[in-house]
């Protein structure tokens, strides 16, 4: 009966190709003969355990690695992490475009980075070079009327209700639209990077919180 499990040859073939080694280069780094790994990736052949074993120490991995069922994503722990955020307790940072008010900051390395956020600057002048930093984020409009800017894209005017989603490392500005006198959005960046706390502060410059 056939196995839905994949093969050592169809494994082997899946670590060199992760390292992008060619066969001759996954002899040289595992002590194994060329012509002995093509048998086994080609399933004509397996590997003793002293070569297994060899095999996993060549190649700084451990040996359960190199079993079909041992390969698959262990799924993610449950951390249980909470925290209840509110204005009073935010971490508020003034600049001259924005005031930020960082919400959750009990919670560290977080991978999500929830902002209220306030916007004053009415022109792209005002506001000076658009922002780039790690990852992504979602602006949602909650009062007044905003227009975002952005590197490769025209700009557009957006209402309470209405929000946008870019990629962050593309330049980008929020400014109050006209007739407005000021702007109130929910951002949240959210990057794989756990520097992206420090990379978002590191924007603010000198300015004081």
């Amino acid at each position: 009966m056939s196995s839905d499990q994949p093969t050592l040859g169809a494994v082997l073939r899946g670590i060199r190709a992760e390292r992008g080694w060619t066969l001759k280069e996954m002899s040289a780094q595992s002590g194994i003969p060329v012509s002995t790994l093509s048998k086994v990736e080609h399933d004509r052949l397996t590997l003793t355990y002293d070569k297994l074993q060899q095999l996993s120490r060549r190649l700084n991995m451990r040996m359960s690695d190199l079993f079909a069922e041992d390969r698959q994503a262990d799924p993610p722990p449950v951390t249980a992490r909470r925290s209840i955020g509110s204005l009073d307790k935010a971490f508020r940072v003034e600049t001259d475009n924005y005031d930020y008010h960082y919400l959750c900051t009990d919670l560290r390395r977080k991978r999500m980075i929830p902002i209220l956020t306030r916007i004053r600057a009415r022109s792209t002048e005002e506001f000076g070079d658009l922002v780039r930093h790690h990852g992504e984020e979602l602006i949602y409009v909650i009062e007044g009327r905003i227009v975002a800017h952005t590197e490769f894209y025209d700009s557009v005017e957006l209402g309470p209700g209405e929000s946008i989603y870019i990629d962050s490392t593309m330049g980008h500005a929020y400014l109050v639209a006209p007739g407005c006198e000021e702007a109130l959005v929910l951002g949240v960046c959210s990057s794989a990077d756990e520097g992206l706390m420090d990379s978002l502060m590191s924007l603010h410059g000198e300015v004081a919180a």
